[in-house]
């Protein structure tokens, strides 16, 4: 669609270019302790994926067409295909199976919000459902819509509402688009000496107007928030009309509706452009590696840290399973070495403000009885974006690897933690499939923090089953001690079932009682986020 970009791999993450197969000594591992030896590799190519027939009628399709213009409208089987799902193990478990696939049956490109307005009230008149696409990184069943009821599926893509509109730096605020890449608009907005600071682990392929409707958090989101605390205003397209939102930082005028659409995955309308907050790109960046006796100790540490200061930009820790494998940095997998939990603490700012915070934090570290790892903070930097290329090269070789994370407050953070590691592990042990259950605590708030789980076992012949079967009894042990269904990767249709524990069959209603009226026939996304 655009030749300056380098497409997301079709099955699997990232440019395939990057993908690196496993080394014979973890393949080896895998099957001496997993148990895995079953090999389940994606197909070779495209034209193997078979998916669902077009049913959109091809005077509605035309129409539609019309709308944007013959160059930006594709219904071709690789379009199809790379608008067909997200990046979760479930996707890549789906093209793995050799079944037929849902697809849209047209995938649109406009280039202007009025563009992005008349598709959608075109397809509200003709009962078409549509798809947001921004980067195609959901994992959490976002871009697979319970379209039945309607007459066909549109997937539209906003690669083409890239540019920066404005950038007002004495509020320092940029105007942006939301087909913009993570790289993408930090360099538009680096050009002009500024960061926007959001640095998720899909920061190379998602995109702004996805970091706002999934909620995103970013790596670095202790010093500059989360994708949701930077955004100061947002154009919405929806069937029902426009959306503007954003007078100022903060208002009293009501409750803020930009709340309303941060988080909203779709199912209410279209972001077509996104005000955020950026910074001046820092003069000094460093990244330090501390290792604790435990986990239980780290937490503390790490809460202190966040608390009475000094707060780091970056701070991240993983419990003693996975630092013992190395996976706090993908590069250097299996370089755990000497036990205990690994802190990854990181400053940005001038020169003298990352010293002193280094500092600093090293101080309250000692304390707390770590010890330096001088390689572990570079070797997490250059790796922080690799993590998903590892999970699929451990698909391809038999071995069930999925993520799920959730949050809590600090004093019911190790109850949350132990529920759910002891939920998987009895769920996978159960199904024959012994388990490595891995966690790191990777965003933190005064008041608490997330867990990041990350699950490893031999997949059975059912791995979708398989994986529902542990996700329930995780879900349900999240329930009871007290977290999130998701900190920052969403509802979708995954999480969609427990949103009712969490927010109650009242907030459910009063969701579904603004989508009725800013997309009074339901095409946005159906089922994403709340029952269509």
């Amino acid at each position: 669609m655009d030749a300056s970009r380098t497409e997301l791999s079709w099955s699997g993450w990232g440019d395939p270019a990057q993908a690196r197969p496993l080394p014979a000594a973890i393949l080896g591992l895998l099957r001496d302790g997993l148990g895995v030896s079953r090999p389940n590799p994606v197909p070779t190519a495209s034209e193997q994926v078979e998916l669902e027939p077009i049913r959109l009628a091809p005077k509605i399709a035309a129409g539609l067409v019309a709308l944007v213009g013959d160059p930006y409208a594709r219904h071709d089987h690789e379009a199809r295909l790379r608008h067909a799902l997200g990046k979760s193990t479930l996707d890549l478990l789906a093209l793995r199976a050799g079944r037929r696939l849902p697809a849209p049956d047209l995938v649109l490109l406009p280039g202007s919000h009025d563009e992005v307005l008349a598709v959608l009230k075109r397809c509200a008149a003709d009962r078409v459902a549509v798809v947001p696409f921004g980067g195609g990184t959901s994992v959490v069943g976002g871009l697979v819509p319970e379209a039945e009821q309607f007459s066909g599926v549109v997937a539209l893509d906003l690669l083409r509402l890239n540019d920066l509109a404005g950038l007002d730096e004495e509020s320092r605020l940029a105007r942006l688009g939301p087909g913009l890449r993570g790289p993408e608009a930090e360099a538009l907005v680096g050009a002009r000496g500024y960061t926007i600071g959001h640095f998720p682990q899909s920061f190379e392929y998602a995109t702004l107007g996805g970091f706002a409707a999934a909620r995103s958090s970013g790596q670095a989101s202790a010093g500059y928030g989360r994708f949701d605390e930077l955004v100061m205003g947002l154009r919405v397209a929806t069937p029902a009309g426009t959306l503007d939102l954003g007078r100022s930082p903060k208002s009293a005028a009501g409750p803020d509706l930009r709340q309303l659409i941060l988080g909203s995955e779709g199912a209410l309308g279209v972001i077509t452009e996104l005000t955020v907050q950026v910074r001046p790109v820092p003069a000094s960046c460093r990244y330090d590696g501390w290792r604790l006796e435990s986990f239980a100790v780290g937490q503390e540490a790490v809460r202190r840290l966040t608390q009475d200061g000094p707060r780091p930009t970056v701070l991240r820790l993983s419990d003693e399973a996975e630092t013992a494998l190395g996976l706090a940095a993908p590069d250097q997998l299996g370089s755990g070495g000497e036990g205990g939990s690994l802190a990854i603490v990181g400053y940005e700012g001038t020169d003298d403000e990352v010293q002193r915070g280094a500092q600093a934090a090293a101080a309250v570290l000692r304390d707390a009885g770590a010890t330096p790892v001088p390689a572990a903070g570079p070797d997490w930097n250059r790796g922080r974006f690799h993590g998903p290329y590892l999970r699929d090269a451990l698909l391809d070789a038999g071995a069930l690897v999925e993520t799920l994370e959730t949050a809590a407050f600090w004093s019911a953070l190790p109850e949350l933690y132990r529920a759910v590691t002891r939920a998987l592990t009895q769920s996978l042990a159960n199904q024959g499939t012994p388990a490595v259950i891995l966690c790191h605590v990777s965003h933190v708030y005064l008041s608490g923090a997330s867990l990041y789980f990350t699950v490893a076992c031999a997949q059975r012949e059912d791995a979708t089953t398989q994986w529902r079967e542990a996700k329930a009894a995780a879900m349900a042990a999240i329930g009871l001690a007290g977290g999130s269904i998701s900190h920052h990767h969403g509802v979708g249709r995954d999480h969609r079932a427990w949103l009712v524990d969490e927010i109650g069959q009242l907030g459910v209603a009063a969701l579904t009682a603004v989508k009725r009226e800013l997309d009074p026939t339901g095409v946005m996304n159906p089922g994403i986020l709340v029952a269509s």
